[in-house]
């Protein structure tokens, strides 16, 4: 892929329900109707420190919204449960380095199911190791905060590690998106198109303000003018 295909490459925006209200997440996978898909973190309270949903409340989301599903699976033993979650419907399944033990082979699993495999990169571990094995997946989450809790801080600290990835995608000629999730705004979101990402999660930036679809096209108007100059 040239630099040109990839300035021209769709900014997605993710909402991630784990800022909406779970007493009425119908209602508010409806209000983030203008988004490119719906991101739902799964958490074990193991993996990471929180514990959220599982299969069945990932099964009905699938149901009745519209939206491609990506299911971010912050778990111990991925390798075991992803699958499952590809077999409810999910768009996509992003499961940890630092959790599966045969990364290759479950993407190529989800795969084969027809489901989008994702993988996921914490604060503290670096992109280099993954090179070997980046054509074996869709999409690079760059988790810009500690994973297991949303409304945290971004880490700025993050964006050199996007581009050094983002410009090894280039120079390989791959189609690999870049997600960045934690602590992405409207104050953000260039920030993060600019070092290359073109998926961008966003939760309490888009559940906590009064407009969330508003919240969403702001978001994607900043990435979309810094990722394409």
């Amino acid at each position: 892929m040239s630099y040109l295909e990839w300035a021209t490459m769709e900014i997605q925006i993710a909402p991630s329900i784990l800022s909406a209200d779970f007493c009425n997440l119908e209602r508010d996978l409806d209000r983030i109707a203008n988004a490119d898909m719906v991101h739902v973190d799964v958490m074990d309270h193991h993996f990471v420190p929180n514990l959220t949903i599982g299969e069945p409340v990932v099964k009905r989301i699938c149901e009745v919204t519209d939206l491609p599903v990506d299911v971010h699976l912050m778990i111990e033993d991925p390798d075991r449960w992803a699958p499952g979650y590809a077999e409810l419907g999910a768009h996509s399944v992003t499961f940890h380095a630092g959790a599966t033990h045969a990364p290759v082979r479950l993407a190529r699993q989800l795969h084969d199911m027809g489901c989008e495999a994702w993988f996921a990169l914490r604060p503290a571990e670096p992109v280099e190791p993954l090179y070997d094995i980046l054509e074996e997946f869709d999409t690079i989450l760059i988790m810009t905060v500690e994973p297991g809790f949303g409304g945290q801080k971004f880490l700025a600290n993050q964006m050199p590690k996007v581009r050094r990835l983002r410009d090894e995608i280039t120079r390989r000629g791959l189609k690999t998106n870049i997600q960045v999730d934690g602590g992405v705004s409207p104050s953000t979101a260039a920030t993060v198109a600019q070092a290359g990402a073109n998926i961008l999660v966003a939760g309490s930036a888009v559940y906590g303000a009064a407009d969330p679809a508003k919240a969403i096209n702001e978001i994607r108007d900043a990435a979309a003018a810094a990722y394409r100059d």
